[in-house]
């Protein structure tokens, strides 16, 4: 298999995790807040992640100013994104934040011809807003409430987009001094600091720290949980900075709406929730995108940095 299609296979499986990730996240929070799920989320990650270290399999090279570099882009994800996420949903309608969450390829293909100089054709440009116009047309279908929503929720929502694209742009430019390993720890070791600290901070306040742990007492929470710290939270970083170490930030962005996709199929699949024509409509304009993004359909090189 060539290197091309290998960041294909990796963002397409990336997706396809963070398209049913929301099922197991929904399922979690029956039993935990959403503080102490992304703590005990990333605690579970980082652990996963620490295992090939103790073993001897692989070691940490970077130094404490290559730590610092890689800050900005932890800061950015998974820190600002799922901090402004959790929140954000909190105060606005889940349609709603679907719809400025699309916003993500479009912002990162903004984002990566500012600070990346990547250059886009007519058609991959066409074909991003294709994609990110699919997810709108099926939200808008299935109706929001606008007047029912707020907007420090549409504002925090958005800063997560942005994180999201800031992170798209500057992984696919770390990835190329870094080895995915390295960076994807700093990442999850800035995760597990950042909210185990707030969820710790959380229940000192309200006086329920004994209570921190009592979710794992869950057996649908503890199959979650781990579903979310290994394979969404792990694997997604791997698989996210691996396909950006070799494609464009602008169409490995695209692949956020194909996760949204995955997510309205898990719900029909697995929690019985109604599929609509506008759903398939939605599904065909999102899939169209995703492949006018990534197939040169004129006979040149691939577009992609190495093969």
């Amino acid at each position: 298999m060539s290197t091309s299609k290998k960041a294909y296979a990796a963002a397409f499986l990336y997706a396809l995790i963070i398209g049913l990730s929301f099922m197991f996240t929904k399922v979690a929070l029956t039993a935990a807040s959403p503080i102490d799920t992304l703590a005990h989320r990333f605690t579970l990650s980082l652990l996963a992640a620490s295992i090939p270290l103790v073993l001897g399999k692989i070691k940490i090279t970077m130094k404490l100013k290559d730590m610092v570099s890689i800050l900005p882009l932890a800061v950015l994800y998974p820190a600002c994104f799922f901090a402004f996420q959790a929140f954000g949903l909190s105060y606005s309608s889940s349609s709603e934040a679907g719809i400025i969450q699309a916003s993500v390829p479009v912002f990162t293909l903004v984002l990566a011809a500012i600070l990346l100089k990547e250059t886009s054709s007519l058609q991959q440009k066409l074909a991003t807003f294709l994609s990110t116009a699919g997810v709108i047309y099926i939200f808008a279908m299935k109706g929001f409430d606008l007047a029912g929503s707020s907007f420090l929720g549409s504002i925090l929502i958005l800063l997560s987009a942005l994180s999201a694209s800031g992170y798209n742009v500057l992984a696919s430019k770390l990835t190329r001094k870094y080895s995915l390993y390295d960076l994807t720890y700093v990442m999850l070791l800035i995760g597990f600091i950042v909210f185990n600290f707030a969820a710790l901070v959380q229940h000192q306040t309200s006086n329920t720290l004994p209570h921190f742990f009592q979710p794992f007492t869950n057996t649908d929470f503890l199959l979650s949980i781990i579903y979310l710290g290994v394979l969404s939270s792990l694997g997604t970083a791997l698989l996210s900075n691996y396909a950006l170490s070799i494609m464009k930030a602008s169409q490995m962005s695209v692949f956020s709406n194909l996760a949204t996709l995955i997510t309205m199929a898990a719900g029909v699949l697995f929690l019985n929730e109604q599929l609509r024509y506008f759903h398939i409509i939605g599904a065909i304009i999102i899939i169209g995108g995703v492949i006018g993004t990534n197939v040169n359909f004129k006979k040149v090189k691939p577009d992609v940095r190495r093969e």
